[in-house]
């Protein structure tokens, strides 16, 4: 990632560089050849500069593009080859190079000063590649080394200008140069990154060395031997001649080291590069870990894998799943052939695999045709916790049977790809039930909606209701219909089964009721109407428990039909008494049999009588030993409470089933409706 600041940095060494490079084309334009001590000076000081701000610029352009070492060292080599063409074109240009300074052609002057600021630009890009290869892939700080010999480099330019102006002093120069030579051949032997290189990279790298070391040889003896060239470079610089000759001194040693240790690396280079698409793959497998894919794309993933990390010809993945094993994913075989080979070596044969096993096709265990051309058979067990959870299959159709490297290796995949795939499955179980728990979640909003928001009221009838949802969405359902200003409709249902579909058939049963409550005055005609109508939209494993009734508020008469639903209780003088009318539940008849059964039942309300209705979510809550709450206690607490207020009655029922069933959870929706009658019909006669 490029930072804002990081580019004004490199924009600011460029603008340097330039700035300099115009300085010193300037002085050269007015000096070409400085001949005092005092612009001998400017003149090596403003190559040094201008040398120095350009390698700063080239390091900040190349350390982004070292990781990929041929193409810097192409680039090099480009350079190097421009760099060739330059001398030669130096030596055979210019006959006489004094001429240059002395000549009255602008022209020539122009383009010698020009030319000799490019091999300025070229030797110190040269130089940065020379630079960052030799840091490239090290391990320990080699700083000191580099500069060491930077330094040295720039004491022998020195003495070479020192030479030039002073014979008498050329021992200066030559202690430098000593050192200098010295130091590029230990440098030179700093290499490491070659290592790194695959085989077809050292492929490439050797005829890359070879051309290179001979074209830095050529120039080196061009700059070391050429007469004209290394006057053009006194004129120019005597200390920058002295610098380019070590510069390319330095490739060609480089360059032949390159040569020789690159060879000497390619014996190993397959075995290297198989090391690192292993390490590579495994790493690939370990992100897969932290962040995993869909199972089915993540079984692809590792049968594609496996046949880079053992050199397999194809791969297929068998997944344990209910007692089963399943073909989950296959690699350049066909699902056929693989579930072939792996119904062929009977997998229960193995059913104890705690290691890697290689059958080959002369394996007495197994027969030939089995195998179906391939050669050899690598069968890896996924293992988590010692427990086997699939297998992972590698073939090969090359005689080369797969070795102990191989077992290592298919071995460690198999345990990554093992946990890999067990974290895909808790991955997928993970979104399911957050999928599910939101579907819970509207399905509780649309039953908490379709209840009524509260009961009605009359002088003489107290009405109390509860609904306790269970944690899965159920389908009790319980509702009032005011029929008329006397008579008040009732209804409580419970639909089979839990979930979205018990919630969504409990809305419908909703609008049934609500749709014929105020047209059909009889309970028992009403339930039947209603059976006709769920029949034809319920499956066949699906039904609907149902009491309906409607109380005459005015003379203090009830009236209910029940279809298939828990008992009504009717509470009077501290008994308890269940009204069981006979009737099938909705939607379990589709012919007559409904309409036969249903009865109604209607009486007289005492003062003080309690009608109760409920569903099974009461007398089925269960404690930790599945023992059942029961109806005796159920009309224990109903008698024992008779003459409380019907809110205090269900709040004691609640407390009990609760306490009853603490240490169990609640498996089923409780609804409870209690009406209790608070006049004496015979007041006005009524028996």
């Amino acid at each position: 990632m490029n930072f804002p600041f990081q580019n004004l940095a490199a924009t600011r060494k460029l603008e340097n560089s330039i700035f300099l490079g115009i300085l010193l084309f300037i002085f050269k334009v007015v000096y070409p050849e400085p001949d005092t001590v005092l612009l001998m000076f400017v003149n090596e000081l403003l190559i040094l500069a201008s040398g120095y701000m350009m390698v700063l610029y080239i390091i900040s352009f190349l350390e982004k593009k070292v990781a990929s070492p041929i193409a810097v060292i192409l680039n090099a080599g480009i350079f190097n080859a421009i760099l060739f063409f330059i001398i030669t074109v130096y030596s055979s240009a210019y006959d006489d190079p004094y001429d240059v300074a002395l000549s009255s052609n602008f022209i020539v002057t122009i383009i010698f000063i020009f030319t000799s600021l490019l091999l300025l630009f070229i030797i110190g890009y040269i130089f940065v590649v020379f630079r960052e290869l030799f840091f490239l892939r090290q391990k320990k700080s080699l700083r000191s080394y580099m500069n060491t010999m930077v330094f040295f480099l720039l004491f022998t330019a020195l003495g070479a200008a020192i030479k030039s102006l002073n014979g008498s002093l050329e021992f200066i120069f030559f202690a430098f140069l000593v050192v200098s030579m010295l130091l590029i051949f230990i440098n030179s032997l700093r290499v490491a990154w070659i290592a790194f290189l695959t085989k077809k990279q050292k492929l490439q790298l050797l005829g890359i060395s070879i051309v290179l070391s001979v074209l830095f040889g050529l120039n080196f003896a061009y700059t070391l031997f050429d007469t004209e060239f290394n006057q053009l470079m006194n004129i120019f610089s005597p200390g920058f001649g002295a610098y380019l000759n070590l510069i390319m001194l330095y490739g060609t040693v480089y360059f032949g080291v390159i040569f020789f240790t690159t060879l000497f690396h390619l014996p190993t280079a397959e075995a290297f590069d198989r090391k690192s698409e292993e390490i590579s793959t495994l790493i690939d497998l370990s992100k897969l870990i932290t962040q995993v894919f869909d199972f089915k794309e993540l079984a692809e993933t590792v049968t594609t894998i496996t046949m880079k990390v053992c050199y397999s010809d194809a791969a297929w993945l068998v997944i344990e799943h209910e007692g089963k094993y399943e073909l989950s994913a296959v690699s350049n075989i066909g699902y056929k052939e693989a579930e072939t080979i792996f119904n062929g070596i009977g997998i229960e044969n193995y059913a104890d695999l705690q290691e890697v096993l290689i059958i080959s096709e002369e394996d007495a265990t197994i027969r030939s045709n089995f195998l179906n051309g391939f050669k050899s058979l690598a069968i890896s067990p996924l293992l988590i916790k010692k427990d086997i959870t699939g297998y992972l299959f590698a073939v090969r159709k090359v005689e080369q049977e797969f070795d102990d490297d191989d077992k290592k290796n298919i071995g460690a995949f198999a345990d990554y790809a093992a946990l890999a795939l067990e974290n895909a499955k808790h991955l997928e179980a993970s979104i399911e039930n957050e999928r599910m728990e939101k579907e819970l979640d509207l399905a509780r909003e649309v039953q908490y909606k379709i209840l009524p928001s509260k009961t009605p009221e009359y002088d003489f009838l107290e009405i109390s209701s509860l609904f306790i949802p269970a944690f899965e969405v159920g389908g009790d359902y319980y509702d009032f219909f005011k029929i008329s200003e006397s008579k008040l409709g009732f209804v409580i249902a419970d639909v089979s089964g839990k979930g979205i579909s018990a919630s969504f058939v409990m809305a419908e049963v909703k609008g049934i009721f609500e749709s014929i409550s105020g047209v059909i005055s009889e309970p028992a005609k009403l339930l039947t109407k209603a059976n006709e109508v769920l029949s034809q939209s319920l499956d066949k494993k699906t039904f609907v428990t149902a009491v309906y009734g409607i109380i005459d508020v005015e003379h203090g008469k009830i009236t209910f039909a029940r279809a298939g639903h828990t008992p009504v209780l009717l509470i009077r003088d501290n008994k308890a008494e269940s009204l069981t009318p006979t009737g099938l539940g909705l939607g379990i008849d589709h012919g007559n049999n409904f309409l036969n059964t249903i009865k109604e039942l209607e009486f007289d309300l005492k003062n003080n009588d309690i009608i109760v209705l409920y569903t099974d979510g009461i007398p089925e809550s269960q404690n930790a030993e599945l023992e059942e709450y029961g109806y005796k206690r159920f009309e224990e607490v109903l008698i024992k409470n008779s003459d409380k207020q019907l809110d205090y009655i269900s709040n004691e029922i609640i407390q009990g089933v609760t306490t009853f069933s603490q240490n169990s959870h609640q498996h089923d929706d409780i609804t409870l409706v209690l009406f209790k009658w608070n006049f004496n019909n015979n007041k006005f006669g009524v028996s």
